[in-house]
Parts: C-alpha cells; structure tokens; sequence
C-alpha cells in the first residue's frame, strides 16, 4: 500500500546485506526522489543517479509514406551527464555503491572492459612526459580549451596541465612536470585556482561514456566499410541505387570523422563493431558493470517492469526501416536496448516493490532454497510493523521453500488511514474544485489535480492563476531537474496547486498534500484504471486530513475497485491503531534538496563575488562566455540581461548586488524554443 515505509524497508535490506544495489524507476521524477532519499539513509556510501542525460530528444526516423526523414536532434543536460560518468566510475572502484536508475541501465554503453582500459593513472614522481599525457586524455575525448574551462576540457600552460574530470563537480587537477617527470599534482578551485590539497595519485576517467581504444577504432572502422560494401553490393544488385548512393555517402562520411576526430553523430549506430561483438548480440549496458552480486530493486515494479519489457520492440521497429532504406548499416539494429529476457537473465536476486503489483511480479516472486532462509530472517527482523506473506501464511517461517514469497507491508507506522474518497458529478467539476482548493489554501494545505490531456492540464493552470490561486502544472514536456523543482516549490509553499496528468502518481513523497482532485474519473482507461486511481489516491495518504474527490457520473469498475481497497484498508489500520493505541499524524518530512547541483554552484559562486574583489577583465569575459552561450540555447531573456551587465561594467559601473546575482538558466526554456 502507499505510505507504508517501503524506502525504508529497501534500505533495511540493502543495509543488512551489504551489497552493490541497482534501484530501478519508471520515471525520472521518481527516481530523484529515491536518489535523494538514499542519500540520506547512506551519507557514507556512494549512492548514484543513472537516467537519460537527454532534456530533448528526438530519435532518427524515416517516414517512407511521405519520404520525411527526420533528423537526430537532441539537448543533453551536461549536469546528468556529469551523475552518469559518475555512476561508471564508482562502480569500477568501490563496492558501497548504490545506483539509482531509469530503464537507461538497460540502453548500450562502451564494454567495461573497454572502458577501463581508457583509464589513466598518474603518480607523483612518475616518469611521463607531458605529451604523452596530452596524446592519452586526448584519446579519453577530453577537449583542449584555453578560454572556458569546464568538465571534460583541459588546458596546457608550459609544464602545467590542468584538467577538469568529467565526473567531478567542482574539483580540478593540476599536474606540474620537471621535464619528464610529474613533479607535485593537486586539487584546486577551477573559480578562483586555489589549491585545494596535493595529490600523491590521480585516476582519470573517460570524459565520455563512450570511448573506444584506438587499436579497437582502427578494426572497427574496416569491420564498417566491408559491411558498407556489402550492403551497397545488395541494394544495387535489387535496383535500389538510391538507398545504395545514400548509404555509401553517410558511412563514408562516418568514417572520415571516425579517423579524424575519433567520434562521428550516431557513433553509437556502430558500437557492434567498436566493441567487437557478434552480430544480433546484447549491447553492453550499465548492466555489464554491476558485480555479479548486485541486489535489484524494481521500484513501483507493475509499471517499471511493463517499461522494461517495451522498450526493445519500438527501438527496432523504428531502425528497420533506417535500415531498409539505406539511412543505416543493418548493424545499427545491434545498437539498442536489452529485451526483456536478457534484462531477467543479467539480473540476480530482485526484490519488486509496489502498491499495486500486476500479474508478471505476482507469477515471478519465488525464492530458491538457498536465498529463502537468508530472506525469511532478513525480512522478520526488519524494523517495521508486523508483516506477512501470501496471503495464506501469518508468518514467513511457515513459508516452504519453492513457493512465491510475497510480503505484505499493509500498516503505516504513522497510524494514517487511506484517503476518505468522495464520488461527485461531473457538472461543475471546475467550480466545485476551485472551492475545494481554496479551503484547503486558507489552511495551509497543498492540492494535487489530475487531468486527461496536456492541454487541459496547461489551460487550468492558467484558468486559476487569472482567479488568484497559486498553482503549477507538471507533464512530461518539462525537463527532469525542473520537474523536482516544481515539486520542492509545492512542498516549501511557494505555491499551493499542482496540475498533472500522469506524473502525479507512484511514489511522489508530498506530505503537505491533503487533496487530490480526480477530473473526469469515469472516463476509463490507461489514465483512469483501477492502478491509476489507486496510486494517484495514495499521493494523500500522507495526511491525517487526506481526501480524494472523484469527478463521474457512473461508478466504473476501476472507480468500485478503489472504494473497495480503500474501506478495507481503512479498516484494517483503524483496528491497528485501536490495539495499540496509536493516534494518526501527519508525515513530516524537510524538504529535500535533490537535483539543485547547478544551483546551488551558481549561488555559491555569486557569494565568491560578493565576498572578494574581482578582477573586472575576467568578469567580463565569464560574462560574454555565459551570454554567448545562453544565446545560443535561445535563453534570449537570460541573454540580454547578461548584455546589460557587461554594458554596465564595461562603463565603469560599480559591481553592485544585482550583478553579483547574476540571471539563473531556466530549464526547459531552450528545448521548447526549439519544438516550436
């Protein structure tokens, strides 16, 4: 059920075994929200966060009916990049490592192997000439770059390289050189260059994920022309010349860039031949670095699974007709994400977590006679309420080995009772729920709504603001780190209404929330299914004073089944709290930080300035880099702003407060500029 204490249960378990961890999520939201929360239950450990690195991403396709073939475009979130070389990197290094991820561990990445070998590991009074260490970071795609110095970059002055890892934060390296030998290396402030501390050794990572060695590059690329020539061979021998032209001119352009460059766009449309693998083979995943020990933990499993197991057929659909008509090689179909039985056969043992479970977790929940005592005795000395499995078993030591082992988690330890639900008709939904909302309001309650559509979601919003409430809407076409942010304002009352369609749903952790509105409840379908409803209800279940109002005309079957569980669950916790006296409260919970990385570093450095004088030249400088760069992700606003500080400057004005709080990117602002 939801509210029960299930992240904390997981983190009991991954506490007393004591192994590397894979948390999966269905969504990147959610997966923010555990990332953090691990975080906290493990301050010590290396708790990661591995999910798309793309804000905006548009797939290569080919449409024949129309002849439109539409270009890969796509705008990668450097900060989400920064978490995922982070990820690989400790995974290679350490074994307190939890990973927090999307169905992204299931997409390719570079062989582990491979990318271990691009390592490089330098030590004080090691001897190594400073070329040889440029030729290999070079290799490892780290970028020369004098002027803006950022992750992944490096820069040379005389017998001092500086480097800026990609997985780090906020740390650069300075390697110093007496001739051919490093003399002193250290961490210092790539901001200000103070130094930080001396290094006796370095490990540095790949700036990217991935990268190739540069004998594999140069067999890779002969393994790709002799299936160009192959497949152009074919077309042309069935009259396909234009597919044939077509080809040859990509792969060989490819090709160019691959010898001259080291990477050509859609390098990862050959990543067959770069690691080496048989044709129709898996493709490496985050999955090939996780210790062959690892614990699975599937997250709100009756949807992540579901997602899993569909990402495979779509991917190929699309590539087969890029491959038909001669946009791909037929190698590139090779470059796709895990089916659903490889995935189960990489996995090991797996705990499936959810309020709702579907039938594939129900028929897979067995436990062999090895694992069953070890997990009998795990889960009885969990610090939970009291617990039980299969229904037909009051405790787990009754359970034989063989039979599924399901454990029902069904009281809250806060004593809260499911959401009282209330059934409405569908006239004067929108009145009935802006008074809803203002009541809760003058209380200091929040309130989530759920809508059917985009649109709607977007023009409620706007309805409400005009009648002077303050809300927000939430739906898939705003980026990842400003979904959390959206959610952390909720939650610190910078506003009181959120608006959403199907985000607002399995695992959001929003204790203020003590309503949730159900437009349109009766229009059954994906949206509105007994799940849905079950889980869009428990986003109140963390209120003593929760309540789900439900928009219909009819009661559905899905609506019955949620006013079903409801009462019987509120039965059952009540008869709790009268046995052991409990009095129900709400959750209370600080607020989490989450994704505010980028932030946080803008405000940081806003306090450098105003806490020491600055060299106003450099400013400058950091100031044109920053609005060329803003400019250019269409953030016009943020851009002229920027312009009128250097204008400003550059006439002599004083650095006053305004301009030490220099404007903050706006997240999703670039890629909408783009869609439209």
């Amino acid at each position: 059920m939801t509210g029960s204490g299930k992240t904390f249960t997981a983190a009991n378990i991954i506490q007393n075994l004591d192994r590397p961890t894979l948390i999966m999520s269905h969504n990147k939201t959610l997966a923010a929200q555990l990332y953090s929360e691990f975080k906290q239950f493990f301050p010590n450990n290396a708790v990661e966060y591995f999910v798309s690195y793309f804000d905006y991403y548009q797939p290569e396709a080919y449409i024949p009916r129309s002849d439109t073939y539409i270009e890969k475009d796509s705008s990668i979130n450097e900060e989400i990049e920064r978490l995922r070389l982070s990820t690989t990197s400790s995974l290679l290094t350490r074994r307190d490592v939890i990973v927090v991820s999307s169905v992204s561990c299931i997409y390719g990445l570079a062989s582990p192997e491979d990318f271990l070998q691009m390592v490089l590991t330098l030590k004080k009074g090691e001897r190594i000439t400073r070329e040889e260490v440029l030729k290999r970071i070079v290799e490892m795609l780290y970028e020369r770059n004098e002027i803006e110095f950022a992750r992944g970059k490096f820069r040379v002055r005389g017998d001092v390289l500086e480097i800026f890892p990609a997985q780090n934060e906020e740390e650069a390296v300075r390697v110093e050189f007496f001739g051919d030998e490093i003399d002193r290396m250290s961490l210092f402030d790539p901001l200000t260059g103070k130094s930080r501390g001396d290094l006796t050794h370095l490990t540095l990572f790949p700036a990217k994920q991935f990268v190739t060695p540069k004998e594999k590059m140069q067999v890779a690329m002969r393994s790709i022309r002799d299936e160009m020539v192959e497949r152009v061979a074919y077309f042309e021998a069935n009259g396909k010349y234009l597919e044939a032209q077509r080809l040859k001119m990509r792969t060989e352009y490819d090709l160019e860039m691959m010898q001259e460059m080291g990477y050509c766009n859609g390098i990862e449309n050959y990543s067959r031949h770069l690691t080496g693998r048989e044709a129709g083979s898996r493709p490496y995943t985050l999955m090939d670095f996780l210790p062959e020990d690892t614990l699975l933990i599937v997250d709100e499993s009756h949807a992540t699974l579901p997602q899993v197991g569909g990402m495979y057929a779509g991917d190929r659909a699309r590539k087969m007709t890029l491959v038909e008509y001669g946009f791909r090689l037929p190698s590139a179909l090779d470059n796709r994400p895990l089916n659903f039985g490889e995935f189960m056969q990489m996995t090991g043992q797996g705990l499936y977590v959810s309020a709702t479970p579907a039938e594939m977790e129900l028929r897979n929940s067995f436990v062999s006679n090895d694992g069953f005592k070890a997990a009998a005795e795990l889960a009885n000395s969990l610090p939970m309420p009291p617990i039980k499995a299969n229904a037909a078993h009051e405790e787990l030591d009754t359970v034989t080995p063989g039979s599924p082992l399901i454990v029902e988690q069904i009281i809250r330890p806060t004593g809260l009772l499911d959401p009282r639900i209330m059934v409405r008709p569908l006239k004067g939904q929108i009145d009935e729920t802006i008074e809803l909302c203002r009541q809760r309001v003058e209380i200091g309650e929040r309130i989530l709504i759920t809508t059917l559509t985009k649109r709607t979601a977007e023009d409620l919003t706007d309805y409400l603001k005009d009648i002077g409430l303050k809300v927000r809407y939430l739906h898939s076409d705003i980026d990842t780190i400003e979904r959390v942010e959206i959610l952390r304002s909720l939650r610190a009352g910078e506003f009181d209404i959120l608006v959403g369609i199907n985000l607002l749903r399995e695992g959001l952790d929003l204790p203020e929330v003590s309503l949730v509105c159900v437009l349109d409840a009766d229009k059954e379908g994906f949206l509105r299914s007994r799940t849905s409803l079950i889980q869009t209800a428990g986003r109140a279940a963390r209120h003593v004073n929760g309540e789900v109002v439900l928009f219909a005309d009819k009661i559905t079957g899905s609506i019955r089944d949620l006013l079903d569980v409801t009462e019987d669950r509120r039965r059952r916790q009540m008869e709790h709290n009268r046995q052991h006296g409990i009095t129900p409260h709400s959750v209370k919970r600080p607020v989490q930080e989450s994704l505010r990385v980028i932030l946080e570093g803008e405000d940081s450095e806003s306090a450098r300035v105003q806490e020491q004088p600055l060299d106003i030249a450099t400013l400058i400088r950091e100031l044109e880099a920053e609005m060329k760069e803003a400019s250019r992700k269409l953030e016009y606003e943020r851009a002229a702003l920027l312009r009128d500080q250097i204008m400003e400057l550059k006439g002599g004005g004083a650095i006053t407060s305004s301009m030490t709080n220099r404007p903050k990117p706006k997240a999703g602002k670039a890629k909408k500029g783009r869609k439209r």
